[in-house]
């Protein structure tokens, strides 16, 4: 699946949309970052509630495909301008964490 193939299902809500184009192969729940660091995959749609600058730090550091930032939480102005200039591709849904990561397994 892509990016861009995620956000034409309609699950969540686009936020930012760097590269539609980016293959999306695993999904990966997860809210502490250190773990985050060791094991998102590549490619990665990662699910969390953490809607900061250090996730997207992590983000860009793994190579995640993108970032759905769940249960409703609100991504910031400076993590958005953030996630612009780093070319990372953002969600966002009320959805709990394992909810959406299990709609995500769906499609893939």
């Amino acid at each position: 699946m892509t990016i861009k193939q995620l956000v034409d299902s309609g699950l969540f809500k686009p936020v930012n949309i760097a590269d539609d184009s980016r293959e999306i192969s695993k999904v990966f729940c997860c809210d502490l970052l250190s773990v985050a660091m060791s094991k998102a995959p590549a490619d990665g749609c990662w699910i969390t509630v953490m809607a900061n600058i250090n996730t997207l730090a992590v983000a860009s550091l793994t190579d995640c495909s993108c970032i759905v930032i769940a249960e409703g939480t609100v991504v910031e102005a400076q993590v958005l301008d953030k996630a612009v200039q780093q070319g990372i591709s953002l969600f966002q849904t009320d959805l709990p964490i394992f909810d959406a990561g299990l709609k995500v397994q769906e499609k893939l």
